[in-house]
């Protein structure tokens, strides 16, 4: 008896203790999986702005479309060329893929889908409020072929302590003022570090676009005209050759990088640098900076020559969101694209640390609490645009301009031989 109740005792617990596990399996396993699934190709920063879990800016829209969105993230380079060769097999996985505004030659962007036709039948929330200039840069052949989504402008950051050292009130307002401010605060700090002027890296042709861009110039105008303005060229490369004699510009400047720029101006080794207004947390972080709350940005100011007529264009990078033509679903695709490019989302991926596309969106009260930069970011971005258009040869187009301009900055060679040779070496790279 004892034996039989023990055996029927223990087939009962197991059968409970089953019964148990499986309910908490059940209770543990989501409710009901996905319909569909969304791939997307972006970089890691892209994903992170759109938050997770409580702070999931797209859960409604999973929700309402039935859909899981799967990420698969790459570096720059790595990720347009992922993109290029997906986009050009027979069909892919992808339903939407992360551009950079400077890739999207005629050939490539022939690989994605115009989005012009989606726009007419299922228009993006006030898709005029979206900086222009960042439109015109994923329009190619008349086509636009992303929508953008992300964006890094340039800025003039100066450091107010070592400005008010030098007996400087207020930053400058005119490329001349600039210069000039320059100039005055290439002295040697109370602290004894000696401060350059202006720091700026070699290898990026940032730098003389806008300096030429100050004179009303251009190295390549967005209709693909190389040096639109001569004299203009000339003219910001002279400045820029005037002030590496006059010291304002580093001796190193040859060998000056990007990341120097940081550096420099986080140790108090320069007054002013051009770096994109994003850059302002980093370049005021307490661990890293020795003037915390007092490196501060204006928009990069032109030249009085330009005043009234014309208004500066600063350099600006962007993202934007394309569609390959060979993507299984597209009508998806879209209204993913539509979600992420609405204003909440826009606001919500600012708040969270991207470069917001939408002009209105630097009015936002909850934006200006975390982006003190916010009003003079969005005047810069309604006029900005790309530093070149993208065309086949640009990569080699842009080596061969920055030979020249370091030759000129550098006095190696006079700024009108320079200008000359970099119309004469680039134009057989320029697209007929």
């Amino acid at each position: 008896m004892s034996k039989m109740t023990s055996a029927t005792e223990l087939t009962r617990r197991a059968l409970m203790a089953g019964a148990a596990g499986a309910a908490s399996a059940l209770a543990a396993a989501p409710v009901l999986a996905a319909g569909k699934t969304l791939n997307v190709l972006c970089h890691r920063v892209h994903q992170t702005v759109l938050g997770t879990g409580d702070g999931d800016l797209l859960k409604d829209w999973r929700k309402a479309n039935d859909a899981d969105i799967a990420f698969t993230t790459l570096d720059s380079n790595p990720l347009q060329d992922r993109l290029f060769r997906e986009a050009s097999l027979r069909e892919t996985e992808f339903g939407v893929g992360f551009l950079i505004d400077n890739r999207p030659t005629s050939a490539i962007a022939a690989l994605f889908e115009p989005l012009g036709p989606y726009q007419a039948q299922n228009p993006i929330e006030a898709f005029a409020d979206i900086a222009p200039g960042l439109v015109r840069g994923m329009t190619v052949d008349a086509n636009l072929v992303g929508i953008p989504v992300r964006h890094a402008t340039q800025g003039l950051f100066y450091n107010e302590a070592l400005l008010e050292e030098a007996g400087i009130a207020a930053p400058p307002t005119t490329l001349e003022e600039l210069v000039e401010q320059a100039k005055k605060a290439t002295f040697t700090a109370k602290a004894g570090t000696p401060v350059t002027g202006l720091v700026l890296a070699s290898d990026l042709a940032v730098f003389p676009v806008m300096f030429a861009r100050a004179f009303g110039g251009d190295f390549i105008s967005p209709d693909l005209k190389l040096v639109p303005n001569r004299e203009a060229m000339e003219s910001g490369l002279g400045v820029l050759r005037a002030m590496f004699e006059a010291g304002s510009l580093p001796r190193s400047y040859a060998t000056t990088r990007n990341d120097d720029q940081v550096t420099w101006l986080q140790q108090g080794r320069a007054a002013f640098t051009v770096l994109p207004f994003a850059r302002f947390a980093q370049l005021n972080n307490p661990e890293q900076s020795r003037f915390p709350g007092r490196i501060k940005a204006v928009e990069f100011p032109g030249s009085t020559a330009i005043r009234g007529k014309v208004p500066m264009a600063s350099v600006v990078e962007a993202w934007a969101m394309s569609i390959p033509k060979n993507a299984r679903d597209k009508a998806l695709a879209w209204s993913f694209i539509r979600e992420v490019s609405s204003k909440r989302v826009t606001l919500g991926m600012a708040i969270n640390g991207n470069g917001p596309v939408r002009v209105s969106t630097y009015g936002e009260a909850a934006l200006k609490a975390k982006n003190p930069l916010a009003a003079v970011e969005a005047r810069v971005l309604a006029t900005a645009r790309g530093a070149f258009p993208p065309f086949p040869e640009a990569a080699r187009a842009q080596a061969t301009f920055l030979e020249e301009v370091q030759l000129a900055v550098l006095g190696r060679k006079p700024v009108k031989e320079a200008v000359a040779a970099i119309i004469e070496r680039v134009r057989p790279m320029m697209p007929a």
